[in-house]
């Protein structure tokens, strides 16, 4: 399960990026992209965050994750669309020289803290 080991870098990562003046108050909610292909499922790295959020900052916060649709171009006409199947070839001009422009994401897209204190912050 790399959902495992990708929690453990959100966490990490959402850590490092409290401001010093923030430190000790709670983190309501850390708001990730991921992208359908990305090969991550969603209430397994729910899961894994939870476990491994206990005794951080992050403990009891919300993994909030928005899925993104994978989107395609095609580089012969330049058409756009969302791919919802496994047909990977232009929906306008039916080519094969296409680009994946989106669904591949992976980002923090922000933490959300609250205005109070974490209840065993000291």
């Amino acid at each position: 399960m790399h959902e495992m080991g990708i929690a453990m870098q959100i966490i990490e990562i959402a850590l490092d990026s409290i401001p010093p003046n923030l430190q000790g108050k709670a983190v309501e909610k850390v708001n990730l992209k991921v992208g359908k292909l990305s090969a991550i499922v969603p209430e397994s790295l729910r899961f894994c965050f939870d476990v491994v959020a206990r005794d951080t900052l992050l403990a009891g916060s919300k993994l909030n994750i928005e899925e993104i649709p994978v989107k395609a171009k095609c580089r012969d006409c330049h058409f756009e669309w969302t791919i919802n199947d496994p047909e990977f070839t232009c929906k306008n001009c039916q080519g094969g020289a296409i680009d994946i422009i989106a669904g591949r994401e992976l980002d923090i897209e922000s933490i959300e803290i609250a205005d109070r204190e974490k209840p065993d912050a000291g």
